[in-house]
């Protein structure tokens, strides 16, 4: 008999015996969804959202996803996120249920800085709790996973939300929002977890350092984050209440910026009035610059694998790979006009065998994001990946019209 499934009792998401990942089942409200992961809002006038995922010819499934409608508590916002795994699933399937909790955490310390600054902190706080999680269980979860991820912002034309109430400004109550179901804030103690590293490995400790790694740390922000572009202006707003959360109501004038940050190969291409837009950076041993620095690092490529390993080049996790392998993420900033369609997030088992413009053509005219979705995953499939596929499609509604 083995160890008990390592398991994480405060956000109820064990790791099964199961060689595949799970990402949280998706569900369907009329409106408000209150930040749950995975929920579906069939009146949200923003967007719609189409997830389709398949292992493809791999013996195993290591793609997990996620998304939150009205993120953060403002409507009309949206976060979104596809990783692929490499290596086993604990690493992919960990920060499909996570990593949007830490970008609240994030959001909510770090308030004054730039969203990419943001993003860049939280790749970093989701890399150094998986590298926890390696060191807690003694190397049994070692995996990695590449990330694409993509928020949909609602502000002001300086790039501040001054519609929200004032508490809000402040995100003091920005972990209320928090995005899992029927729980609250996340909440953990990173030195009360460094302490268990020094306990006897049970399966009692692994489930207790899972526990504490649940809750996004109190690291404070690092410096060096790629500079934000200029934004834009905005006027006030109203809010709708139900079941204990505020969700903000933002001015119609208010505008849409899509920031996206990326590790690895997952890929974001957004349709600007039909072309294909790459909003991400492809971290591959392949890639000269990033060669460059990982030989400078002291690490060596070998036929496109960093130490003769690992084909990309950053990544969430990998930990024994770390000084090669980096979670700093691409980054890039993006207000939507009238003319942007729609945005793709998908793994390379769709990029490996799709071009990006080709991708953009072959759903240019479908309305609904889910048989989108679907289009491309047949199409990767048709195409003979020999990669999991997951495809995620947010196709964007003019709120003004």
């Amino acid at each position: 008999m083995g160890d008990p499934p390592f398991s994480s009792p405060t956000h109820n998401m064990p790791f099964s015996d199961s060689p595949n990942a799970r990402s949280k089942s998706i569900t369907t409200a009329e409106l408000d969804t209150f930040g749950v992961l995975n929920r579906h809002a069939v009146k949200n006038a923003a967007y719609q959202v189409g997830i389709s995922e398949d292992k493809g010819t791999r013996r195993t499934m290591e793609d997990a996803h996620s998304f939150v409608v009205d993120f953060g508590g403002v409507r009309g916002q949206g976060f979104f996120a596809v990783f692929d795994g490499h290596a086993g699933k604990h690493a992919a399937e960990w920060c499909g249920a996570h990593f949007h909790e830490y970008l609240l955490s994030s959001m909510k310390r770090l308030h004054s800085m730039p969203i990419p600054d943001v993003l860049n902190q939280t790749f970093h706080d989701v890399d150094e709790s998986l590298s926890r999680m390696c060191e807690e269980s003694a190397g049994k979860i070692h995996s990695g996973c590449t990330a694409v991820t993509a928020f949909l912002r609602v502000e002001d034309a300086d790039g501040h939300q001054s519609f929200l109430p004032a508490s809000r400004q402040d995100n003091d109550d920005i972990g209320s929002l928090s995005s899992s179901e029927s729980v609250g804030t996340p909440s953990g103690d990173e030195g009360s977890s460094k302490k268990k590293a020094r306990r006897s490995l049970t399966g009692s400790r692994i489930r207790n350092a899972f526990k504490s790694l649940a809750s996004p740390s109190s690291s404070s922000p690092k410096t060096g984050s790629p500079k934000a572009t200029p934004r834009s202006q905005s006027p006030s707003s109203g809010k709708s209440t139900a079941e204990g959360a505020t969700i903000t109501i933002p001015p119609s004038a208010a505008r849409r910026v899509l920031y996206s940050a990326n590790a690895g190969d997952a890929r974001g291409v957004l349709c600007r009035a039909g072309k294909a837009v790459r909003l991400t950076y492809d971290h591959k041993g392949s890639d000269k610059q990033e060669a460059k620095r990982i030989t400078d690092a002291g690490g060596f490529v070998m036929s496109g694998r960093v130490n003769g390993v690992l084909a990309v080049t950053r990544s969430l996790g990998d930990s024994s790979m770390k000084e090669f392998v980096v979670g700093a993420p691409y980054t890039t900033e993006t207000e939507l006009c009238d003319e942007d369609e729609f945005l793709i997030l998908a793994c390379d088992g769709l990029w490996d065998v799709t071009s990006d413009q080709t991708a953009v053509d072959l759903i240019r005219e479908v309305e609904d994001a889910q048989v989108a979705s679907q289009m491309l995953l047949k199409d990767a499939m048709a195409n003979h990946t020999s990669d999991n596929v997951t495809v995620l499609v947010v196709r964007f509604k003019n709120p003004r019209a």
